[in-house]
């Protein structure tokens, strides 16, 4: 037998099948060098390998491998012989049983034409996929309705989120998107007197701006409406609710909801929704997770309510001290209440706390406060900013937008003294009260400001991607470092 050259051939081969069993398979085979393809037209002679008498006998492939006397065939080989011999092969094998053809190419000719072959049977099957997948939609269409499934280009016209300011310029960066998102739960929560509420009305009134209705459900019955017009809150177009109970509170929320005129609905708070059965019982009674489950089972029903409208939920929420849990110094932990639906549920979740006064002389008249972002489903999450909240008046955008005019470089502080466009001002006071009358100065120092930071921060990620590029680079370098300096220790 003559062993041909197998780096690169062409390897045709006939096989017709007597059983199931591998040994038990009728093999003619064909092997003829790559080369000679390439140089057939030179005349060299080829050598085929022909299994002997295979026409007209059937040899099982173990018989094949023990048979030593093989034919040698010298013949001239060209492209017509070389068909005509695969024509009288698929002949010789059909007078016996039938065969299947499997015919491999390693040159770069025959690698070209499997990719080709390749490319048309994937789109073979995505046409079969493409069809399949119509059938299913609509069948799903048929069963469940127009608007039950679709592509998401279709079921969100425009790629932004549409929001609601905060009222506060900071805080409407950190969250990214420019304010909270319609359409979705958001939580604000804190300790005591931490400015919870006063967020949720600046809320209120940035929508209101627009022409949109608020609904204010107040089921711990104290807010003040004094407080809420001092902050810019239209009372002709928010609605308020003193409920009763927590589902009738949250029924109340699912209704104006689903009316679709509502921009802002407010619940405050989630822990002075009593469930009925505790208000029917007596003082004393153990009533285990029952708000809970309540907030569970209104959630999960609100959350298809918001999905089909431009709702903003905003719940407020109080936070109480978990003994059987302790942080690193020692503090036990801090948990919202109304169980952990919220916390899923929730696109935006604000952890609001006073870090400071604000004081006049000795009197406080305000407070600092520090708004971390724990929770955002629309852009980078743990971001904090800290506030200044004037007691009786609300946020002080004023104030924030000197402190990041100051940090930008637009506004220069010397001493008490204030620069800004050409003009010195002497104080804080002063320069807050030119910008609160000067609504036009405000929006420019806005605009620039907003444009500072957005190429801040791609600058930002820029060096971050070249930061992880070198080190890509430098561990691949090690790398191969490495491997050269083990062949040449081997």
């Amino acid at each position: 037998m003559i062993n041909p050259i197998v780096l690169d051939f062409y390897y045709i081969l006939f096989i017709s099948p007597l059983s199931q069993d591998l040994s038990n398979y009728s093999f003619v085979s064909v092997i003829i060098p790559a080369s000679y393809l390439q140089n057939w037209g030179k005349c060299n002679p080829m050598y085929l390998l022909i299994c002997e008498k295979l026409a007209m006998q059937s040899y099982t492939f173990s018989q094949i491998l023990n048979k030593q006397n093989y034919w040698l065939i010298k013949f001239m080989f060209n492209l017509y012989l070389f068909r005509h011999l695969l024509i009288v092969f698929q002949e010789c094998c059909n007078q016996n049983v039938s065969y299947t053809v499997q015919l491999r190419s390693l040159s770069a000719e025959g690698r070209e034409q499997s990719k080709a072959e390749e490319h048309d049977y994937g789109d073979k099957n995505i046409k079969q996929n493409d069809f399949a997948l119509q059938q299913a939609l609509d069948q799903i269409t048929s069963a469940f309705g127009e608007d039950s499934i679709m592509w998401l280009n279709h079921a969100y016209g425009r790629k932004e989120v549409p929001v609601i300011s905060t009222g506060s310029f900071a805080l409407d960066t950190a969250l990214g998107i420019g304010g909270l998102p319609k359409g979705r739960v958001v939580e604000i929560y804190g300790p005591e007197a931490s400015g919870k509420t006063t967020l949720a009305l600046h809320v209120i009134a940035e929508a209101q701006k627009s022409g949109g209705n608020c609904a204010f459900i107040d089921a711990e019955h104290a807010l003040d409406p004094a407080l809420a017009e001092s902050i810019g809150v239209k009372a002709e177009h928010m609605l308020l609710s003193q409920p009763d109970c927590g589902e009738q509170a949250l029924g109340l929320a699912d209704i104006l909801i689903r009316s679709g005129s509502i921009d802002v609905v407010v619940v405050d708070s989630v822990a002075a929704l009593v469930p009925k059965t505790e208000l029917d019982g007596e003082m004393g009674d153990a009533h285990v997770a029952l708000q809970a489950r309540l907030m569970s089972q209104a959630l999960r029903k609100l959350s298809h309510s918001l999905s089909r409208s431009r709702t903003i939920l905003l719940f407020i929420n109080q936070v109480r001290s978990k003994l059987s849990t302790f942080s690193g110094f020692g503090v036990p932990a801090e948990v919202t209440c109304g169980g952990n639906a919220l916390k899923f549920y929730a696109s935006v979740r604000m952890n609001i706390k006073r870090i400071g006064l604000i004081k006049k002389f000795e009197e406080a008249i305000g407070a600092q406060i520090q708004v971390k972002i724990v929770k955002n489903k629309h852009a980078p999450p743990f971001k904090t900013v800290q506030l200044e909240l004037e007691f009786g008046k609300g946020l002080s955008r004023e104030s924030e937008l000197i402190e990041l005019g100051c940090k930008h470089k637009f506004i220069t502080k010397s001493g008490v003294f204030y620069h800004m466009n050409g003009q010195t001002f002497q104080g804080k006071d002063v320069i807050k009260r030119y910008l609160a009358e000067n609504g036009d100065v405000q929006e420019d120092l806005m605009t620039m400001l907003r444009e500072k930071i957005m190429q801040n921060e791609s600058q930002l990620d820029r060096h971050e991607e070249g930061v992880n590029l070198d080190k890509n680079a430098s561990e691949i370098a090690a790398a191969t470092d490495e491997e050269v300096n083990d062949e040449l220790e081997a």
